[in-house]
């Protein structure tokens, strides 16, 4: 065996027997039983004679259990219930350990009762957005107030290929009807009514209310959820609530009302669509990706690169000027497959 003979190997080479045997972690006792008057020999265990065990159950002992698990008292109860019940009453089978091997080993280990059995999370919502208004995602966020425990809830809806924040407003609670409110709106801003639109969100009460969903079919809206506690799946609106509240502006302690709170969202919208220039669209404005200008600023760019790196050729050392390329499709949860497709395509 190679594990023999790399131990025998450690042996020679000065390492204590015992040693090398824990380094390849089997005992010194099997090592003996391995290697014998200068052979290796073959592990005879899995052909060694194993007596029944005294406490096996009998094949009448595990019918009987199947019979019991069946009847109508306990056909819904698990081992844990039945096994009491029946010392209740004086009987003693098996134990819960027992039953439930006895279960397994007849296939009917599964979900028992009326109460729905644990379910796998469903699948992530994969969505791809090669231009703008093809998908848009949208949250809920609140903004304190300086009552304390009062606040206000900004609702902001983004289209997820241009980072543009396309429908916003703040109201005093949160509710289905303000969703529609902001989302009518904001299809009438960016002129996309009967265009087909996936809206992503996450599983909040508005989000999945009944007002929002008959509007959302009436527009032609495919709707999509994130996983259940999975905040990951909604990260771009997660991410432009960061960036709005770690805004050096933003009130620590808290807004004096709504005009107040409406009226500084204004100012953030305007500053984050027309003048920040964003970090994951090559540095262009929303505004300016939204509406296909960010290729030609981006070739401006690389000429500006090209004439300094042809004035001072050393600042590069021979490296190439930054990338101006703009940014392709932009994936919502990638499936890696469809990831690289989507990136040949783009490459051809």
């Amino acid at each position: 065996m190679i594990l023999i003979e790399l131990i025998q190997e450690a042996v020679q080479s000065g390492a204590r027997l015992h040693k090398a045997c824990e380094e390849a972690q089997i005992a010194l006792r099997t090592y003996r039983r391995w290697y014998q008057a200068g052979n290796v020999q073959a592990d005879q265990r899995p052909e060694a004679p194993r007596p029944t065990p005294m406490n096996k159950l009998s094949e009448q002992e595990q019918q009987h259990i199947l019979q019991v698990c069946n009847l109508a008292p306990y056909v819904d109860l698990p081992p844990t219930q039945i096994v009491p019940a029946l010392m209740d009453q004086g009987v003693y089978v098996a134990s819960e350990s027992s039953f439930y091997r006895v279960l397994k080993k007849n296939g009917q280990l599964h979900h028992r009762g009326k109460a729905r059995a644990p379910q796998r999370n469903t699948a992530l919502s994969t969505h791809i957005a090669r231009g703008p208004c093809e998908v848009w995602c949208w949250d809920i966020t609140y903004c304190a107030s300086q009552v304390r425990g009062q606040f206000f809830y900004l609702y902001m809806f983004m289209d997820m290929y241009s980072r543009k924040l396309v429908g916003y407003e703040v109201y005093e609670e949160e509710s289905g009807e303000h969703a529609v409110s902001v989302l009518q709106r904001s299809f009438l801003s960016e002129k996309c009514l009967n265009k087909p639109l996936v809206l992503h969100s996450d599983n909040g009460a508005p989000m999945k209310s009944q007002t929002l969903k008959i509007k959302l079919e009436e527009l032609g809206v495919l709707s999509s959820y994130s996983r259940p506690r999975v905040s990951n799946d909604n990260a771009y609106a997660e991410s432009v609530f960061r960036t709005l509240k770690y805004r050096p502006q933003w009130p620590s302690s808290g807004f004096k009302d709504l005009n107040q709170v409406r009226q500084w969202v204004e100012r953030f919208v305007h500053w984050y669509n027309h003048e920040h220039k964003h970090s994951k669209i090559r540095f262009v404005t929303p505004q300016q990706r939204h509406e296909g200008q960010e290729q030609q600023i981006l070739d401006q760019r690389k000429v500006v690169l090209e004439a300094a790196k042809q004035k001072t050729p050393s600042r590069w050392g021979g490296r190439e000027v930054r990338n101006c390329e703009a940014v392709g499709a932009v994936f919502l949860n990638p499936d890696r497959e469809l990831q690289i497709k989507s990136e040949e395509l783009q490459a051809a």
